[in-house]
């Protein structure tokens, strides 16, 4: 037994030098076969050892099983440790460091927040501040606030998106209630611009959506008219589409302002002249204005006998689209690089 447990022992001793300095696969193949082949050194010791005395066999067969499964570990480990460092020495020679790196291309703003920037901007010249809000909203400052009673059409489940389980609470259809939140905090006068996302149950297409971006409104002083309106938007409107547009306001109906109205401006696509933009007419609607109701100073506790005021909003997509000449509003939200890359 002791002459089969020192030749066991040596066997593993040489083997385990050659796998452990086998410098390549090929080498490595060689030791493998050398030891674990059909022909190998441990599967001849195996075939003699019928020629033992029959107590030595069961002995003699559990060592040499037990160097097969030892080599085999070994050989699987050396052959992994001999791929990783081809793989390394193959991305050293495909490395050269004499090539010029790569540019960081820094990214750009999304062209919706360049527009919002660009109105806060222009209000903000003319004495305007942003305030902002939230975007889920109490029904009694989304819509009584606003002059938009329980029977309101706006009011129906239809219009608006209702917070499940919560009827008090809906996704703001407008930034509105956000200008009610600012004369509830400050007493006037006050001057706020009020940008921020939107949202009401529109099927989506080229020019509408259930969630777009506005920019609203608010000016509240004493003795302040609707020529100051005017005036004020009629700057805006120059400073964002330049000196050569002109404005003109178009009697509407909004239950939050008395009297209300509706501005055009002149196409810029054709200084007013008629083209496929403006549908021949050369005005193209940009937004909607008014004097604040009497009835929105009261709910917030303004004296309407004292205080007057005017509101707008317009949308930012709309604004962006007919400057940039965009004909479709989807493309602001599909993430195309090649899109957003141009502004």
């Amino acid at each position: 037994m002791a002459r089969i447990e020192t030749t066991v022992e040596k066997l593993r001793q040489r083997a385990r030098e050659e796998i452990l300095s086998a410098s390549d696969q090929d080498a490595l193949e060689e030791a493998r076969v050398a030891y674990l082949g059909r022909r190998g050194k441990i599967r001849e010791l195996l075939g003699n050892i019928s020629e033992l005395p029959e107590n030595e066999r069961p002995k003699a067969g559990q060592l040499l099983n037990e160097l097969k499964n030892e080599l085999a570990h070994l050989h699987e480990k050396r052959a992994a440790e001999l791929r990783e460092g081809a793989g390394e020495a193959a991305g050293e020679a495909a490395l050269d460091v004499t090539l010029p790196g790569r540019p960081a291309h820094l990214g750009k703003r999304h062209p919706v927040t360049r527009t919002i920037n660009e109105i806060t901007d222009i209000f903000a010249r003319m004495g305007f501040c942003a305030v902002y809000g939230p975007e889920v909203e109490t029904v009694h400052n989304n819509f009584e606030c606003l002059n938009m009673p329980l029977d309101h059409p706006s009011r129906d489940a239809f219009d608006t998106f209702f917070i499940r389980g919560r009827p008090d609470l809906v996704l703001r259809s407008h930034t509105s209630p956000v200008q009610i939140r600012a004369m509830q905090r400050q007493e006037p006068p006050l001057r706020v611009v009020v940008p921020g996302r939107t949202y009401r149950p529109d099927t989506v297409d080229a020019t509408h959506s259930f969630m777009f971006n506005q920019v609203e409104g608010l000016a509240v002083d004493e003795d302040i008219s609707m020529a100051d309106l005017k005036y004020c938007l009629d700057r805006f409107a120059k400073a964002y589409y330049g000196g050569r547009a002109e404005t003109r306001f178009r009697p509407h109906y909004f239950p939050f302002t008395e009297p209300s109205a509706e501005m055009d401006v002149s196409c810029i696509f054709c200084d007013g002249r008629g083209c496929r933009v403006c549908g021949g007419t050369g005005w193209v609607e940009v937004l909607g204005c008014g004097m604040v109701h009497p009835n929105v100073f009261r709910s917030v506790g303004y004296d309407p006998e004292k205080y007057t005021g005017f509101a707008f909003g317009m949308g930012v997509e709309r604004l962006c689209m007919l400057k940039h000449q965009i004909e479709d509003m989807r493309l602001f939200y599909e993430n195309d690089v090649r899109f957003l890359s141009q502004f």
